[in-house]
């Protein structure tokens, strides 16, 4: 038998023979082609794997003449071997012909299927396990360069410590320890840091009496960890290591498998960048540090609450300087998130969006997330259990804001700000409350000398004296400031002094008092140090809804080119009057964005306020409608008036932008329907209208409930016909999402009514698209029909062919459940060249799913084979892998009714290894149905 050998040296081997492929530039263009065995690799992409980005100009004919060489190798090894290699010419590109198993990396993947098949114990998973090891022959590609091979070379070596951490505990159940300890210290030698293989071989050590030799282990790694990662060993390895202390020998008693469930679950870092220049606080750090101390082996979660008298008094740098310094402690992630309490608009944000913010970032599948918040609630909590996190809730109202968010599990760990003292969480959950008060007049020095130099502080006690006054103890004003003097830095304090004492006398007083009134004064005096165009945008901001901005939406605020605002943002970033709290994004303080509002009052008429708010709203709108064309190819009914000069609307290149636009901005695009602003209702419910498809998708149906609703309002002031119709079809898809089937067919219908009335056959098109899902959900054969050919009608009637092709598809999938395959096929057929022809891949991808459902049930096994390729080939290229893993299963049914189960099996393992990619859980239905038809014939 021929075979390819990429882990080690890229070789062939003939008869178990090792055959010289050629130079490493050869060797490369092997790789590219047996990575996709049996799959048609095209020129452009052998190309890219090759050389990168970069490729010279002969880069063509250079694979054409290694792929020369290559097939004449493999023909020579043919010769002598019952089971060849064939490369072969495919349009387009290059298809190496052989079974999966002639490359050792499937074969591999194949053993270590075959192995988590066999179950968690046992000698069978053990035996497996050890085989695939086998097959490594040394680093994966070794000798190959280039981005590609270091990307393949580091995906395989993270599946190699998996199965060798498999193969460990499998070992350590049922083999005899003695023998596991020289394999063990090899591979822990190429894995230096892997907690698990220093668990196992610790065992080892220990079950054989060499415990001295298993506590020097753990020393080991524990130095390792805290030299190169700057944390410290994981709960199982310390438990471990306090057994062996003890003296217990349960140390290879059966534990359940962890690998698979921290192979599918995100690591999320979410907070904020570390603040800049923090110094002091020393006794609430000490606090916050003793807090965490006692609560080792507590069984509930810890919560604090840091409170204080007013704003600005350094609540949350003060919880993000700290939960970065114990990053080590919570070594599974940090969750963040702003909560908005005492926004100045009033845009509080609820909890519902809060815990789903949380479960995308802790990689939870739009269509896994349940409806209702305390069902999403009990989701997040069940992700965290069993792991050490860090959960940051700032800026929180009070009690029932927080409560839904605070995790139940052992090992975590709640820091909640907020400007009220939550003393119900310290009755019922047991929180710390820590008050944070102004800094002290010595702790305000030390913020000016640590921003300053010390030298600089020291020369001028008296000026000093008189600033940290002025700043009252806030960091906020003292960081402002500081900001001030180090941009002048020959000038002296005393004239920074003298200034802020006139800026003060300036001044009203504000409703918190004397200390708010030296605050605003230091703000007065660092704004009137800004340039004019600065200033002017320092106030325009204020009318933007938060909770955050780009750079383009503040030059449509401004009504300059983005390139000029780069510049302004940098200026006022530079001042401490605005923050970048992510890469790109400006975010105010809750008193900056006060004080801008008082300004953009007093000094800009209501026609500038007005042409800025209008600019901002086009802005938004027109870029959410260029990106909802990207998004969903069907055409949205409403049609939208052209933006006003200066709005610089974004124009996504493709869907992923599109994709990543909408989730950097539906925050921003909700804020702006919750606050609609009086004059704008046109612009609020046609937002609504290009957000709606978004929303869906991605789950953020109580979200999209909330905005219809906004929508529906907006229009009912405007007396807009098409707002009307649809904000009804919004509240319909929102409330059919959410399980509510009857009040949500009575919004579609009146949806229906309404762009009747309109002549809207998109309008109506789509809605009758959305009353036949409902009905095959609820198993309404009839209506699933009605509404689908109805939708068809309306499609043609609008010419808009994408929406043919869905609705003929939708028609032809319910007629092939009903046992019409005939005019099922028919139907689909149709719907394929229609999408063909309106470009729409993802719409190809699902009618070529139907297309191999049907030919399959109508015995017809190549045709489906063919079908579910094709369709399986486009989910990948949309980036739809849960379809895609759908999509393999039953071409896996296919090829085994066809007669042919190895190919199914391939397939089957392949689909398999996709689901723990995307990380769906053991007991998700599809990772069920594929252990099942694994476990139906082991593989070959």
């Amino acid at each position: 038998m021929v075979e390819v050998q990429l882990l080690g040296p890229v070789e062939l081997s003939v008869g178990g023979n090792a055959v010289e492929v050629g130079p490493p530039q050869r060797r490369t263009v092997m790789a590219a082609l047996a990575v996709d065995v049996g799959r048609p690799v095209a020129v452009d992409v052998v190309i890219e794997r090759v050389w990168g980005p970069r490729a010279p100009d002969g880069a063509r004919g250079a694979v054409h003449a290694h792929v020369a060489r290559i097939r004449r190798v493999c023909e020579q090894g043919a010769e002598s071997a019952r089971e060849p290699l064939c490369l072969v010419r495919r349009s387009g590109g290059y298809l190496l012909e052989a079974r999966p198993d002639q490359v050792d990396v499937y074969r591999f993947r194949q053993l270590v299927d075959q192995a988590r098949a066999a179950g968690p114990a046992g000698p069978e998973r053990a035996r497996l396990l050890r085989e695939a090891l086998g097959l490594w022959r040394g680093e994966p590609l070794s000798g190959l360069n280039g981005e590609w091979a270091a990307r393949m070379r580091e995906a395989w070596r993270r599946q190699h410590q998996d199965a060798a951490v498999g193969w460990a505990r499998a070992e350590l159940r049922h083999g005899e320890p003695a023998s596991l300890i020289g394999p063990l210290t090899g591979l822990l030698g190429e894995y230096p840091l892997a907690e698990p293989l220093a668990e196992a071989l610790m065992r080892a050590l220990h079950e054989t009496g060499r415990s001295a030799e298993a506590l020097d282990c753990y020393a080991t790694v524990r130095k390792r960890l805290a030299e190169e990662l700057g944390t410290d060993t994981g709960s199982a390895l310390r438990q471990l290591h306090q057994s062996i202390l003890r003296g217990h020998r349960s140390a290879s008693a059966p534990r359940p498998e962890l690998t698979a469930v921290v192979r599918q679950t995100e690591h999320p870092a979410q907070l904020p960048m570390a603040v800049r220049g923090f110094t002091g606080r020393d006794d609430e750090l000490a606090r916050l540090a003793a807090i965490l101390a006692s609560a080792e082996g507590e069984s509930a979660a810890v919560v604090i609450s840091a409170v204080s008298g007013m704003a600005g008094v350094g609540k949350t740098a003060l919880a993000v300087h700290w939960a970065r310094r114990v990053e080590h402690a919570f070594p599974d992630g940090q969750l963040y998130v702003n909560l908005r309490g005492f926004d100045p608009q009033g845009s509080v944000m609820p909890p519902t969006e809060a815990v789903r913010g949380f479960l995308d970032a802790l990689g939870v599948r739009p269509e896994r997330v349940p409806p209702g918040l305390e069902a999403q609630v009990g989701l997040y909590r069940s992700l965290l259990a069993g792991r050490r996190m860090m959960v940051v809730l700032d800026n929180a109202r009070d009690e029932e804001q927080v409560r839904p968010l605070l995790p139940g599990a052992v090992g975590c760990m709640a820091l909640v700000t907020s400007r009220n003292r939550l003393t119900g969480l310290a009755a019922t959950e047991g929180a710390h409350l820590l008050a944070v008060d102004p800094l002290t007049p010595d702790a305000a020095r030390d913020v000016l000398a640590e921003r300053l130099g010390v030298d600089r502080v020291a020369a001028e006690p008296e000026a000093v004296a008189d600033v940290v006054t002025w700043c009252a103890g806030l960091p906020l004003a003292l960081a402002v400031v500081s900001a001030r003097a180090a941009a002048h830095p020959r000038q002296p304090l005393r004239t920074l002094a003298e200034q802020l004492r006139v800026a003060g006398g300036r001044l009203d007083a504000l409703d918190g008092g004397e200390e708010a009134s030296q605050v605003r004064a230091v703000f007065s005096w660092s704004y009137s140090a800004l340039s004019r165009p600065a200033a002017r945008l320092f106030r325009l901001l204020a009318l933007h809804p938060g909770p955050d901005l780009d750079q383009r939406a503040a030059a449509a605020l401004a009504g300059l080119e983005p390139d000029r605002v780069r510049a302004l943002l940098a200026e006022l970033t530079g001042g401490h009057l605005l923050v970048e709290h992510v890469p790109g994004r400006y975010a105010f303080h809750d008193l900056l964005r006060v004080y801008a509002g008082e300004l953009v009052t007093a000094y800009d008429d209501e026609w500038e306020r007005r042409a800025a708010l209008h600019r901002m709203m086009d802005h938004y709108l027109h870029s959410a409608r260029a990106a909802d064309v990207l998004v969903t190819p069907q055409p949205n009914p409403v049609e939208v008036p052209a933006p006003s000069p200066g709005a610089n609307a974004v124009e996504p290149e493709d869907y992923g932008r599109a994709v990543a636009w909408f989730v950097a901005e539906h925050p921003v695009l909700l804020e702006i329907v919750r606050q609609p602003q009086p004059g704008f209702d046109g612009h609020v419910w046609r937002l609504v209208s290009v957000l709606t498809t978004f929303l869906d998708r991605h789950g953020y149906w109580q979200a999209l409930l909330t905005a219809a609703h906004s929508a529906l309002m907006a229009a009912e002031r405007e007396a807009s016909l098409a707002g009307r119709a649809g904000a009804h079809r919004g509240l319909g898809l929102a409330l059919d999402r959410l399980r509510c089937p009857e009040p949500a067919r009575e919004h579609y219908l009146r949806a229906l009514e309404l762009f009747a009335a309109l002549g809207s056959d998109a309008g109506q098109a789509r809605t009758h698209q959305h009353l036949s899902r409902m009905s095959a959900v609820h198993w309404n054969s009839e209506l699933v029909l009605e509404h689908a050919y109805l939708s068809l009608q309306h499609y043609r009637a609008a010419g808009d062919r994408a929406g043919q092709a869905a609705a003929l598809n939708h028609i032809g999938w319910r007629q092939a459940h009903l046992g019409d395959h005939l005019r099922a096929l028919a139907h689909c057929e149709q719907a394929l060249e229609l999408a063909r022809a309106a470009g729409d891949l993802a719409g190809q991808a699902h009618i070529s799913d139907s297309l191999g459902y049907i030919h399959h049930q109508l015995g017809q096994y190549q045709q489906a084979v063919d079908h579910y390729r094709q369709a399986a080939r486009r989910f990948h290229a949309t980036g739809e892998r849960h379809s895609e893993v759908a999509c393999l299963l039953c071409l896996g049914d296919s090829h085994h009714s066809a007669g042919q189960p190895d190919a199914a099996d391939e397939v089957w393992a392949r689909a398999l290894a996709l689901t723990t990619e995307l990380g769906l859980p053991d007991d998700d239905p599809l990772r069920t149905r594929l252990n099942d038809r694994i476990g139906q014939r082991p593989l070959t």
